[in-house]
């Protein structure tokens, strides 16, 4: 069964470019390092809700979009050997370093997820 690593980012619109460019950089590491897609989408159709919603799970600010983005794996235990090459890669040093993001990581959220289901 697949293995997917899910995120929900808040990203200020004038940072939105350095973004997907930094995921650029990122993605193409992660897929060299064996995943099977690195997918980055922007907020279109996310209503602030009362009690649950995109905006309310990053504490979305004025000026920010949510970004939802997910890697595919074969597994878990690829996904496990992946994220541990793609953090030793020298190519991630700066993206690592939180003064270098685009965006605050203390309201990103994220988790993996095994696959239950797929009708493609």
């Amino acid at each position: 069964m697949s293995y997917v690593d899910g995120f929900v980012v808040p990203v200020p619109e004038g940072n939105l470019d350095a973004y997907l460019d930094m995921a650029r950089r990122a993605g193409e590491i992660w897929r060299e390092h064996g995943a099977l897609e690195y997918v980055e989408c922007v907020a279109d159709d996310v209503p602030p809700g009362e009690h649950t919603s995109f905006p309310l799970s990053v504490k979305l600010e004025p000026g920010e979009t949510v970004i939802f983005s997910w890697i595919l794996y074969p597994s878990r235990e690829e996904r496990d050997r992946i994220n541990a090459k793609v953090m030793e890669d020298p190519r991630m040093a700066d993206m690592m370093d939180p003064a270098n993001h685009p965006f605050d990581g203390k309201r990103m959220i994220w988790g993996g997820f095994r696959e239950a289901l797929r009708m493609p």
